[in-house]
Order: structure tokens, then C-alpha cells, then sequence
């Protein structure tokens, strides 16, 4: 699986867990990359990200290493990790989200 079809997955996993924020993470060639889905809807927090919203959120090179389901919303100071790190295919075997 690509870390495009995952975020894909993961996204549509998110949609009936209102209540939940995932956090992927890894590198663009040498920097560091981050991601947070919520509610169905994937925003880099470190990159641009792409108006289209039928083009991926991934920007080219874009390595996904591990992840986070947090107690979402995330409150500045005051983030509840209930998962993880891990790999991000873990988050889509989670029993319990």
C-alpha cells in the first residue's frame, strides 16, 4: 500500500470518529513532515498544502513513518495521545479508536 492509498484509508476511517485527530509523521527528502487528519480531512502543518482537494496531500517524496491518534481537538498545551508513535498502517487495524 502506498502512503497515498493510506492516507486515502485513514481519512475515511476518521470521518465517523468526530472526536479523534490522527497525526502522521516522516520526512520530505530531509525535512521533517506532519500531517493531522480530522473529521475526514488531511492538512500538513508543515508544508503547503494543495487547493485541489481530488490531489493528494502528500507532497512528492513525502515519506510517512509513524503516527498518533490523539483526543481531538487538539488544545494548544494540552494534547491527550491515546495511541502511538507506531507505524501508520497500525491505525487502520485499531480496535479501539
Amino acid at each position: 500500500m502506498t502512503d497515498v492509498e493510506l492516507v486515502s484509508q485513514l481519512e475515511e476511517r476518521s470521518r465517523s470518529h468526530g472526536d479523534r485527530v490522527l497525526r502522521l509523521m516522516g520526512v520530505v527528502g530531509a525535512e521533517p513532515f506532519e500531517l493531522l487528519i480530522f473529521r475526514g480531512f488531511s492538512s500538513s502543518t508543515t508544508h503547503p498544502t494543495r487547493f485541489d482537494p481530488d490531489a493528494s496531500v502528500l507532497p512528492d517524496g513525502a515519506v510517512l513513518d509513524r503516527a498518533e491518534l490523539l483526543m481531538g481537538p487538539i488544545m494548544p498545551g494540552d494534547e491527550r495521545v491515546l495511541a502511538g508513535p507506531m507505524p501508520p498502517a497500525e491505525l487502520l487495524t485499531q480496535a479501539s479508536w
